[in-house]
C-alpha cells in the first residue's frame, strides 16, 4: 500500500467519511482534518453560500486549494468532499500524496443518511434522491480510479469500519 502518512476518506455524501475518519484519526494518533471544513474556515462563510455566490467552479477551486494545503502535513487523515474526485488536479493530489480509501455504501443507505440535511447544496431540488443516484452514478469510477482500498459501510457502524481500516493500514 502506499504512503500512510496521509490517508484520504473519499466516497459520495453520506458515506461516512468524517465520522470515520474522526476515528480511524484516533485510533492511529494522527490529526483530523475536513476539506469541507477547511474551505469553511477560510472562506469564513458555510458552503451553502459558497455555492450561492460563486456556484460550484468557485467551491472546487476553494476545495482544490484546501486539499493542496492539507498535502503538506504528515500523519493526518483527510475526510474529503464528496465531489472532490471530480477535478483532476484533486486526483493527481489524491493518488500521489498518501493512501486513498473508498467509503461506499448503497443509494438507500446514503439518502437515509442525508436526506434531512439542509447543508448539501446539490441536494436541494424537489428531487433529492434522483440527485444523489446521478451524483453518486457520474462519480463511481472516478473514486474507483484513484482508490487503494474500498471499504463498504452498508449497515456497519463508523466504529467497526474505523477499526477494520486501521488495522489494513498497521498491517
Amino acid at each position: 500500500m502506499p504512503d500512510h502518512e496521509r490517508i484520504f476518506l473519499i466516497g459520495p455524501m453520506g458515506a461516512g467519511k468524517s465520522a470515520v475518519g474522526r476515528s480511524v484519526a484516533s485510533q492511529l494518533d494522527f490529526d483530523f482534518a475536513d476539506t469541507d471544513s477547511e474551505v469553511e474556515r477560510n472562506a469564513g462563510v458555510d458552503i451553502p453560500f459558497i455555492f450561492e455566490k460563486e456556484g460550484e467552479p468557485g467551491f472546487r477551486l476553494r476545495e482544490h486549494r484546501a486539499l493542496s494545503a492539507l498535502c503538506n502535513r504528515s500523519r493526518v487523515v483527510v475526510a474529503t468532499g464528496g465531489g472532490c474526485v471530480t477535478t483532476p488536479a484533486n486526483r493527481d493530489l489524491l493518488e500521489r500524496n498518501g493512501t486513498v480509501i473508498y467509503l461506499m455504501a448503497s443509494i438507500d443507505q446514503l439518502f437515509e443518511r442525508v436526506r434531512c440535511s439542509h447543508h448539501r447544496p446539490l441536494l436541494q431540488t424537489d428531487d433529492p434522491r434522483s440527485a444523489l443516484e446521478l451524483i453518486v452514478a457520474s462519480r463511481r469510477d472516478l473514486y474507483e480510479s484513484v482508490a487503494d482500498v474500498t471499504v463498504d459501510t452498508e449497515g456497519q457502524r463508523v466504529m467497526q469500519v474505523a477499526r477494520g481500516i486501521a488495522r489494513q493500514l498497521v498491517t
